[in-house]
């Protein structure tokens, strides 16, 4: 899984140079961010789709802060707040305000009015899209705060549920593939063990000694 993980994963310099990223300086040189351990990559997972769930914009500097909080994975937080992009964020945030209203049990706006408002946070029909961070936070929370608490309530619900699963089926599938790994090492230990070398002629004694007296 190790070398799996690092040919799909960007490389330091990358990241290094990434503009979200430059921010963190030398923090970035802890050997622990870099790790293909079974718990650093779970976390970095767990957090890159947490946080790529939570929020629409800056998912990037807020996964790899975590990630620096906790020793994760860098590589692998930065690269799974993928987990929303322009295809899947309308499907994620419409199912995140469903379950909210669920949990909630408020009535529900009308389909068209959601939808909507999905796309203006997603800047579909904007005149112009604002620049920086704080901006589009802005932007942001103020189109997707005309859904309410169900918003909120579903989101972090989302985020932490799956967050969560991320984080236990990366940890169950790394150790089933350690364990897959050691059975088939020993197999193969068991059959080299078990192979008899071939049967050939038997080679005459040499006497090193004098003939026998008659």
């Amino acid at each position: 899984m190790k070398l799996w993980f690092k040919k799909k994963l960007p490389s330091r310099e990358t990241l290094h140079n990434n503009r979200w990223l430059r921010w963190l300086g030398p923090t970035l040189q802890h050997p622990r961010l870099w790790h293909m351990s079974r718990r650093g990559i779970a976390m970095g997972l767990a957090l890159g789709v947490f946080f790529g769930l939570l929020i629409p914009v800056a998912q990037i500097p807020f996964a790899a802060t975590a990630a620096v909080l906790l020793r994760a994975n860098l590589p692998v937080a930065v690269v799974s707040t993928l987990v929303t992009n322009p295809v899947t964020f309308g499907p994620v945030y419409y199912g995140a305000y469903r379950v909210g209203k669920a949990v909630l049990g408020k009535r529900a706006l009308p389909e068209e009015q959601v939808t909507a408002v999905i796309a203006q946070a997603r800047g579909e029909g904007a005149a112009e899209v604002p620049d920086g961070v704080l901006a589009r936070l802005q932007s942001w929370w103020e189109q997707l705060g005309k859904l309410g608490k169900p918003l909120v309530v579903g989101l972090a619900i989302v985020a932490t549920v799956t967050g969560l699963l991320a984080y236990f089926l990366v940890s169950g599938i790394w150790a089933l593939s350690v364990v897959w790994s050691r059975r088939r090492r020993l197999r193969g230990r068991i059959r080299f063990q078990t192979v008899k070398p071939p049967a050939g002629p038997v080679a005459p004694h040499k006497d090193s000694g004098s003939d026998p007296l008659p």
